[in-house]
């Protein structure tokens, strides 16, 4: 199974305190590299809270393994995701005051605006995902849509309080992926995924990729980010 690390929060941390340098969001990607990621999974998102075009560029520039770019459906950020050229984009859902993404995006809502996008990012050579709640209504609309990749949203299986309910949101990600799976999609998935809950994920065989970032950073701060790829890297495998 691949891990793709998110290094988001890096930026974040950067943010904080508007330094310029560090830490840096390039230097994170290359010692993920390093460490065993598959993939380098960034957000630019439209406020540009954490990660800015520079990062963007300087990560596609300098890292050799995938950059994964989550994107909103903003024209401006389609139109940098074209010239930035990542391996894959991934399309979300946004909302300006979220502190987090809260959910899939409904490609039935969004089918117009998912259809511009995905004409133009195919035509700059772009692979392109759709981040969903696993749902099969929705998997069924991105094989009408012609994506070959789908991400499905764990979060709501990360955060359930109770046994049961963890059960419950469990069944529908296994159900999901292994629909997917059979209709010949790339099943990524991610979303709240920490050292405690996603060993029973990995064990999806339906599931390819993982995308991880805010426990990975998180737990970088105590013990640095090669050991903190490598554990969660264990866990996977």
């Amino acid at each position: 199974m691949k891990l793709g690390v998110n290094v988001d929060h890096v930026a974040t941390l950067r943010e904080a305190r508007k330094t310029v340098e560090y830490p840096s969001p390039l230097t994170a990607s290359l010692i993920a590299q390093y460490s065993g990621a598959d993939s380098i999974v960034i957000h630019l998102r439209e406020d540009r809270r954490h990660i800015k075009e520079k990062d963007a560029f300087l990560i596609k520039e300098t890292i050799d393994i995938e950059l994964n770019l989550e994107m909103s459906l903003n024209r401006e950020i389609v139109d940098i995701a074209c010239e930035l050229k990542p391996n894959k984009a991934t399309l979300v859902p946004e909302r300006r005051q979220e502190i987090t993404t809260e959910g899939g995006l409904d490609l039935f809502k969004e089918e117009r605006r998912i259809k511009s996008a995905l004409k133009k990012l195919r035509a700059s050579g772009i692979e392109v995902s759709v981040f969903i709640d696993p749902n099969l209504s929705q998997i069924r609309k991105a094989k009408e849509l012609n994506l070959t990749h789908i991400e499905l949203h764990t979060g709501r299986y990360a955060e359930a309080k109770t046994k049961k309910r963890r059960g419950v949101e469990f069944k529908r990600i296994y159900q999901s992926a292994k629909f997917a799976h059979k209709e010949g999609l790339f099943v990524s998935a991610g979303h709240g995924l920490n050292y405690e809950n996603v060993r029973r994920i990995a064990r999806i065989n339906y599931i390819q990729e993982l995308n991880i970032g805010h426990s990975i950073i998180s737990k970088a701060i105590f013990i640095g980010l090669p050991l903190a790829i490598e554990e969660m890297r264990r866990l996977i495998d």
